[in-house]
Protein backbone atom coordinates (compact mmCIF):
# COMPACT_ATOMS: atom_id res chain seq x y z
CA UNK A 1 0.00 0.00 0.00
CA UNK A 2 2.90 2.37 -0.66
CA UNK A 3 0.82 4.46 -3.05
CA UNK A 4 -1.96 5.00 -0.49
CA UNK A 5 0.56 6.32 2.05
CA UNK A 6 2.09 8.65 -0.53
CA UNK A 7 -1.31 9.92 -1.61
CA UNK A 8 -2.39 10.63 1.96
CA UNK A 9 0.85 12.50 2.59
CA UNK A 10 0.47 14.59 -0.55
CA UNK A 11 -3.20 15.26 0.19
CA UNK A 12 -2.33 16.63 3.65
CA UNK A 13 0.26 19.04 2.20
CA UNK A 14 -1.45 20.03 -1.05
CA UNK A 15 -2.20 23.73 -1.39
CA UNK A 16 -4.27 23.49 -4.58
CA UNK A 17 -7.89 22.38 -4.73
CA UNK A 18 -7.54 20.60 -8.08
CA UNK A 19 -4.64 18.53 -6.83
CA UNK A 20 -6.62 17.65 -3.72
CA UNK A 21 -9.54 16.50 -5.87
CA UNK A 22 -7.30 14.29 -7.97
CA UNK A 23 -5.52 12.87 -4.93
CA UNK A 24 -8.75 12.14 -3.09
CA UNK A 25 -10.10 10.37 -6.15
CA UNK A 26 -6.86 8.43 -6.35
CA UNK A 27 -7.28 7.17 -2.79
CA UNK A 28 -10.83 6.09 -3.61
CA UNK A 29 -9.75 4.41 -6.83
CA UNK A 30 -6.77 2.63 -5.35
CA UNK A 31 -8.91 1.32 -2.49
CA UNK A 32 -11.48 0.02 -4.98
CA UNK A 33 -8.75 -1.64 -7.00
CA UNK A 34 -7.34 -3.33 -3.92
CA UNK A 35 -10.77 -4.68 -3.03
CA UNK A 36 -11.24 -5.97 -6.56
CA UNK A 37 -7.78 -7.54 -6.50
CA UNK A 38 -7.04 -6.09 -9.91
CA UNK A 39 -4.18 -3.67 -9.28
CA UNK A 40 -1.79 -4.91 -6.66
CA UNK A 41 -1.19 -8.41 -7.93
CA UNK A 42 2.41 -9.07 -8.93
CA UNK A 43 3.68 -11.71 -11.29
CA UNK A 44 7.46 -11.56 -11.56
CA UNK A 45 7.46 -14.23 -14.28
CA UNK A 46 6.38 -11.67 -16.87
CA UNK A 47 9.73 -9.84 -16.86
CA UNK A 48 12.46 -12.27 -15.85
CA UNK A 49 15.93 -10.75 -16.10
CA UNK A 50 18.31 -13.18 -14.41
CA UNK A 51 20.81 -14.46 -16.98
CA UNK A 52 19.39 -12.21 -19.71
CA UNK A 53 21.20 -9.36 -21.45
CA UNK A 54 19.74 -5.86 -21.07
CA UNK A 55 20.81 -2.77 -23.00
CA UNK A 56 19.90 0.62 -21.53
CA UNK A 57 20.38 4.01 -23.17
CA UNK A 58 20.85 7.06 -20.96
CA UNK A 59 22.47 4.76 -18.42
CA UNK A 60 25.23 7.00 -17.08
CA UNK A 61 23.02 9.03 -14.72
CA UNK A 62 19.56 9.41 -13.25
CA UNK A 63 16.85 6.82 -13.75
CA UNK A 64 18.82 4.87 -16.37
CA UNK A 65 21.75 4.36 -14.04
CA UNK A 66 19.51 3.38 -11.12
CA UNK A 67 17.60 0.91 -13.28
CA UNK A 68 20.87 -0.66 -14.45
CA UNK A 69 22.03 -1.10 -10.85
CA UNK A 70 18.75 -2.70 -9.80
CA UNK A 71 18.64 -5.02 -12.81
CA UNK A 72 22.22 -6.07 -12.06
CA UNK A 73 21.12 -6.93 -8.53
CA UNK A 74 18.46 -9.18 -10.06
CA UNK A 75 21.05 -11.13 -12.06
CA UNK A 76 21.03 -9.45 -15.48
CA UNK A 77 23.96 -8.93 -17.84
CA UNK A 78 23.98 -5.19 -18.55
CA UNK A 79 25.11 -2.99 -21.46
CA UNK A 80 25.23 0.72 -20.62
CA UNK A 81 24.86 3.30 -23.40
CA UNK A 82 25.48 7.04 -23.04
CA UNK A 83 27.70 9.79 -24.48
CA UNK A 84 30.11 10.56 -21.65
CA UNK A 85 32.77 7.85 -21.24
CA UNK A 86 33.86 9.11 -17.82
CA UNK A 87 30.36 8.85 -16.39
CA UNK A 88 29.86 5.49 -18.12
CA UNK A 89 32.95 4.12 -16.37
CA UNK A 90 31.65 5.35 -13.01
CA UNK A 91 28.23 3.82 -13.68
CA UNK A 92 29.78 0.54 -14.82
CA UNK A 93 31.69 0.23 -11.54
CA UNK A 94 28.47 0.79 -9.57
CA UNK A 95 26.53 -1.70 -11.67
CA UNK A 96 29.25 -4.33 -11.23
CA UNK A 97 29.32 -3.85 -7.46
CA UNK A 98 25.56 -4.51 -7.29
CA UNK A 99 25.73 -7.81 -9.19
CA UNK A 100 23.78 -10.74 -7.82
CA UNK A 101 26.37 -13.19 -9.17
CA UNK A 102 29.63 -11.27 -9.73
CA UNK A 103 31.51 -14.28 -11.09
CA UNK A 104 29.01 -15.09 -13.85
CA UNK A 105 27.37 -11.78 -14.78
CA UNK A 106 28.91 -9.64 -17.52
CA UNK A 107 28.88 -5.88 -18.00
CA UNK A 108 30.10 -3.38 -20.57
CA UNK A 109 29.38 0.08 -21.94
CA UNK A 110 29.12 1.64 -25.39
CA UNK A 111 29.58 5.35 -25.96
CA UNK A 112 26.97 6.82 -28.34
CA UNK A 113 24.86 9.93 -28.91
CA UNK A 114 21.22 8.88 -29.36
CA UNK A 115 20.51 12.10 -31.29
CA UNK A 116 22.83 11.06 -34.13
CA UNK A 117 21.15 9.65 -37.22
CA UNK A 118 21.38 5.85 -37.43
CA UNK A 119 23.45 5.56 -34.23
CA UNK A 120 21.54 2.47 -33.12
CA UNK A 121 22.74 0.11 -35.85
CA UNK A 122 26.33 0.54 -34.65
CA UNK A 123 25.35 0.16 -31.00
CA UNK A 124 23.38 -3.04 -31.63
CA UNK A 125 26.25 -4.45 -33.72
CA UNK A 126 28.78 -3.72 -30.95
CA UNK A 127 26.43 -5.17 -28.34
CA UNK A 128 26.04 -8.38 -30.36
CA UNK A 129 29.79 -8.70 -30.92
CA UNK A 130 30.33 -8.43 -27.16
CA UNK A 131 27.44 -10.83 -26.48
CA UNK A 132 28.77 -13.70 -28.58
CA UNK A 133 26.74 -12.79 -31.65
CA UNK A 134 23.40 -12.70 -29.82
CA UNK A 135 21.25 -9.58 -29.65
CA UNK A 136 20.28 -8.23 -26.20
CA UNK A 137 17.10 -9.78 -24.80
CA UNK A 138 15.75 -6.50 -23.43
CA UNK A 139 16.24 -2.92 -24.61
CA UNK A 140 15.24 -0.02 -22.36
CA UNK A 141 15.36 3.42 -23.99
CA UNK A 142 15.83 5.80 -21.07
CA UNK A 143 17.89 8.59 -22.65
CA UNK A 144 16.00 11.84 -22.71
CA UNK A 145 16.07 15.58 -22.14
CA UNK A 146 13.66 18.40 -21.38
CA UNK A 147 13.95 22.07 -22.30
CA UNK A 148 10.84 23.75 -20.91
CA UNK A 149 9.98 27.26 -22.08
CA UNK A 150 6.98 29.19 -23.29
CA UNK A 151 6.23 28.33 -26.90
CA UNK A 152 6.39 31.89 -28.24
CA UNK A 153 9.74 32.54 -26.51
CA UNK A 154 12.57 33.59 -28.78
CA UNK A 155 15.60 35.84 -28.47
CA UNK A 156 18.97 36.34 -30.12
CA UNK A 157 20.39 33.24 -28.41
CA UNK A 158 19.39 30.31 -30.63
CA UNK A 159 19.66 27.97 -27.65
CA UNK A 160 16.75 29.84 -26.05
CA UNK A 161 14.47 29.54 -29.09
CA UNK A 162 11.53 27.21 -28.47
CA UNK A 163 11.62 25.77 -32.00
CA UNK A 164 15.33 24.94 -31.74
CA UNK A 165 14.64 23.31 -28.37
CA UNK A 166 11.69 21.36 -29.78
CA UNK A 167 13.80 19.88 -32.58
CA UNK A 168 16.54 18.89 -30.16
CA UNK A 169 14.01 17.33 -27.74
CA UNK A 170 12.46 15.38 -30.61
CA UNK A 171 15.88 14.16 -31.80
CA UNK A 172 16.84 12.85 -28.35
CA UNK A 173 13.51 11.75 -26.89
CA UNK A 174 11.68 10.40 -29.91
CA UNK A 175 14.12 9.66 -32.72
CA UNK A 176 16.73 8.32 -30.30
CA UNK A 177 14.28 5.69 -29.04
CA UNK A 178 12.69 5.10 -32.44
CA UNK A 179 16.07 4.44 -34.07
CA UNK A 180 17.01 1.95 -31.35
CA UNK A 181 13.67 0.13 -31.53
CA UNK A 182 13.99 -0.24 -35.31
CA UNK A 183 17.56 -1.54 -35.12
CA UNK A 184 16.82 -4.14 -32.43
CA UNK A 185 13.54 -5.26 -34.02
CA UNK A 186 15.36 -5.95 -37.28
CA UNK A 187 17.44 -8.49 -35.36
CA UNK A 188 14.67 -9.96 -33.23
CA UNK A 189 12.14 -10.28 -36.05
CA UNK A 190 14.44 -11.76 -38.70
CA UNK A 191 13.05 -15.06 -40.03
CA UNK A 192 16.15 -16.94 -38.92
CA UNK A 193 15.46 -15.85 -35.33
CA UNK A 194 11.93 -17.26 -35.25
CA UNK A 195 11.20 -19.59 -32.33
CA UNK A 196 7.63 -20.20 -31.17
CA UNK A 197 4.77 -18.18 -29.64
CA UNK A 198 5.53 -19.73 -26.25
CA UNK A 199 9.19 -18.68 -26.19
CA UNK A 200 10.39 -16.16 -23.63
CA UNK A 201 9.55 -12.79 -25.23
CA UNK A 202 11.99 -9.99 -25.87
CA UNK A 203 11.12 -6.59 -24.41
CA UNK A 204 11.36 -3.01 -25.69
CA UNK A 205 10.78 -0.38 -23.02
CA UNK A 206 10.18 3.24 -24.00
CA UNK A 207 10.49 5.98 -21.38
CA UNK A 208 7.87 8.67 -21.90
CA UNK A 209 6.55 11.05 -19.22
CA UNK A 210 3.31 11.79 -17.38
CA UNK A 211 3.27 14.87 -19.61
CA UNK A 212 2.36 12.49 -22.43
CA UNK A 213 -0.83 11.86 -20.44
CA UNK A 214 -1.58 15.38 -19.19
CA UNK A 215 -0.04 18.55 -20.63
CA UNK A 216 1.17 21.51 -18.52
CA UNK A 217 2.04 25.05 -19.59
CA UNK A 218 5.73 25.55 -20.38
CA UNK A 219 6.52 22.14 -21.86
CA UNK A 220 5.77 22.86 -25.52
CA UNK A 221 9.26 21.87 -26.74
CA UNK A 222 9.20 18.64 -24.68
CA UNK A 223 5.71 17.15 -24.40
CA UNK A 224 5.15 16.38 -28.13
CA UNK A 225 8.29 14.21 -28.20
CA UNK A 226 6.86 12.04 -25.44
CA UNK A 227 3.41 11.85 -27.02
CA UNK A 228 5.14 10.66 -30.20
CA UNK A 229 6.78 7.83 -28.26
CA UNK A 230 3.41 6.65 -27.02
CA UNK A 231 2.09 6.68 -30.61
CA UNK A 232 5.02 4.59 -31.78
CA UNK A 233 4.56 2.13 -28.93
CA UNK A 234 0.83 1.70 -29.65
CA UNK A 235 1.59 1.09 -33.32
CA UNK A 236 4.32 -1.46 -32.60
CA UNK A 237 2.15 -3.28 -30.05
CA UNK A 238 -0.29 -4.07 -32.86
CA UNK A 239 2.30 -4.57 -35.61
CA UNK A 240 4.17 -7.20 -33.60
CA UNK A 241 1.17 -9.51 -33.95
CA UNK A 242 2.49 -10.13 -37.45
CA UNK A 243 5.38 -12.10 -35.90
CA UNK A 244 3.84 -14.78 -33.64
CA UNK A 245 7.04 -16.83 -33.73
CA UNK A 246 9.20 -13.85 -32.74
CA UNK A 247 7.47 -12.80 -29.50
CA UNK A 248 8.24 -9.22 -28.39
CA UNK A 249 6.49 -7.16 -25.72
CA UNK A 250 6.30 -3.38 -25.73
CA UNK A 251 6.12 -1.24 -22.58
CA UNK A 252 5.95 2.51 -21.96
CA UNK A 253 7.15 3.97 -18.65
CA UNK A 254 5.62 7.28 -17.53
CA UNK A 255 7.75 8.89 -14.81
CA UNK A 256 7.13 12.36 -13.42
CA UNK A 257 9.86 14.68 -12.10
CA UNK A 258 13.05 12.89 -11.10
CA UNK A 259 15.90 14.29 -9.00
CA UNK A 260 18.83 14.12 -11.42
CA UNK A 261 21.40 16.17 -13.31
CA UNK A 262 18.80 16.36 -16.08
CA UNK A 263 16.43 18.17 -13.73
CA UNK A 264 19.13 20.70 -12.92
CA UNK A 265 19.56 21.40 -16.63
CA UNK A 266 15.80 21.56 -17.12
CA UNK A 267 15.33 24.11 -14.36
CA UNK A 268 17.64 26.57 -16.12
CA UNK A 269 14.95 27.29 -18.72
CA UNK A 270 11.76 26.36 -16.85
CA UNK A 271 9.23 29.24 -16.76
CA UNK A 272 8.18 30.46 -13.32
CA UNK A 273 4.53 29.61 -14.04
CA UNK A 274 5.56 26.01 -14.70
CA UNK A 275 7.44 25.90 -11.39
CA UNK A 276 4.30 27.21 -9.69
CA UNK A 277 2.07 24.57 -11.33
CA UNK A 278 4.41 21.76 -10.24
CA UNK A 279 5.03 22.84 -6.66
CA UNK A 280 2.65 20.27 -5.13
CA UNK A 281 4.36 17.34 -6.85
CA UNK A 282 7.82 16.83 -5.28
CA UNK A 283 10.47 15.08 -7.42
CA UNK A 284 11.15 11.41 -6.80
CA UNK A 285 14.62 9.89 -6.49
CA UNK A 286 15.94 7.91 -9.48
CA UNK A 287 16.12 4.81 -7.28
CA UNK A 288 12.43 5.05 -6.37
CA UNK A 289 11.28 5.64 -9.93
CA UNK A 290 13.43 2.79 -11.28
CA UNK A 291 12.16 0.42 -8.58
CA UNK A 292 8.51 1.19 -9.33
CA UNK A 293 9.08 0.99 -13.07
CA UNK A 294 10.68 -2.45 -12.75
CA UNK A 295 7.79 -3.58 -10.54
CA UNK A 296 5.35 -2.51 -13.26
CA UNK A 297 7.35 -4.41 -15.86
CA UNK A 298 7.38 -7.49 -13.66
CA UNK A 299 3.59 -7.23 -13.44
CA UNK A 300 3.47 -7.32 -17.23
CA UNK A 301 2.04 -3.82 -17.63
CA UNK A 302 2.02 -2.09 -21.00
CA UNK A 303 1.54 1.38 -19.48
CA UNK A 304 3.97 1.54 -16.56
CA UNK A 305 3.16 4.45 -14.27
CA UNK A 306 5.23 5.07 -11.15
CA UNK A 307 2.62 6.92 -9.09
CA UNK A 308 -1.10 6.61 -8.71
CA UNK A 309 -1.61 10.12 -10.08
CA UNK A 310 0.07 8.83 -13.22
CA UNK A 311 -2.25 5.81 -13.14
CA UNK A 312 -5.27 8.12 -13.00
CA UNK A 313 -3.95 10.21 -15.89
CA UNK A 314 -3.39 7.02 -17.86
CA UNK A 315 -6.99 5.90 -17.44
CA UNK A 316 -8.23 9.29 -18.63
CA UNK A 317 -6.45 9.16 -21.99
CA UNK A 318 -6.27 5.52 -23.05
CA UNK A 319 -7.98 5.81 -26.45
CA UNK A 320 -6.97 2.80 -28.51
CA UNK A 321 -3.96 1.90 -26.37
CA UNK A 322 -3.66 -1.58 -24.82
CA UNK A 323 -4.90 -1.77 -21.22
CA UNK A 324 -3.05 -3.10 -18.18
CA UNK A 325 -6.41 -4.27 -16.79
CA UNK A 326 -9.47 -3.84 -18.98
CA UNK A 327 -11.98 -3.73 -16.11
CA UNK A 328 -10.17 -1.33 -13.78
CA UNK A 329 -8.83 0.98 -16.51
CA UNK A 330 -12.24 1.20 -18.22
CA UNK A 331 -14.26 1.84 -15.06
CA UNK A 332 -11.87 4.49 -13.78
CA UNK A 333 -11.76 6.03 -17.26
CA UNK A 334 -15.50 6.74 -16.98
CA UNK A 335 -14.90 9.00 -13.98
CA UNK A 336 -11.73 10.81 -15.05
CA UNK A 337 -13.50 13.27 -17.43
CA UNK A 338 -15.63 14.44 -14.51
CA UNK A 339 -12.52 14.94 -12.40
CA UNK A 340 -10.77 16.78 -15.22
CA UNK A 341 -13.71 19.22 -15.42
CA UNK A 342 -12.60 20.54 -12.03
CA UNK A 343 -8.86 19.97 -12.48
CA UNK A 344 -8.55 21.78 -15.80
CA UNK A 345 -10.84 24.55 -14.64
CA UNK A 346 -8.60 25.13 -11.64
CA UNK A 347 -5.38 24.96 -13.62
CA UNK A 348 -6.54 27.33 -16.35
CA UNK A 349 -7.79 29.76 -13.70
CA UNK A 350 -4.36 29.59 -12.07
CA UNK A 351 -2.63 30.46 -15.36
CA UNK A 352 -5.03 33.34 -16.02
CA UNK A 353 -4.43 34.70 -12.52
CA UNK A 354 -0.68 34.50 -13.15
CA UNK A 355 -1.07 36.50 -16.37
CA UNK A 356 -3.15 39.12 -14.60
CA UNK A 357 -0.53 39.50 -11.87
CA UNK A 358 2.65 39.34 -13.96
CA UNK A 359 1.57 40.86 -17.26
CA UNK A 360 2.53 39.92 -20.82
CA UNK A 361 5.09 37.06 -21.06
CA UNK A 362 7.39 39.31 -23.10
CA UNK A 363 8.13 41.19 -19.87
CA UNK A 364 9.27 38.08 -18.00
CA UNK A 365 13.02 37.73 -17.24
CA UNK A 366 14.81 35.68 -19.91
CA UNK A 367 16.22 32.29 -18.92
CA UNK A 368 18.96 30.48 -20.76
Amino acid sequence: MEYVQLLLQQLSTSSSSWTAILLATGILGISLAAIMGLFFGKNTSQFPVEGRTILLTGASEGMGRSAAVQLSAKGAHVILVARNVGRLEEALAEVKSAAKSPTTQRFTYISADVAEHDYAARVVAEAMAWNGGAAPDIVWCVAGMSTPMLWADSNSDSNSDSMVAARRNMDVNYFGAADMSRAILREWLAPENSTSPTSQPKHIIFTASVLALFAIVGYGPYTPSKWALRGLADTLAMELNLYPNNPVKIHVVYPATIVSPGLERENKTKPDITVEMEKDEPPETPETVARRAIAGLEAGNYFVTVSFLGRLMQCGIMGGSPRNNWVFDTVLGWFIPIIYFFVLGGMNAQVKAWAKKHGHPSTYPQKS
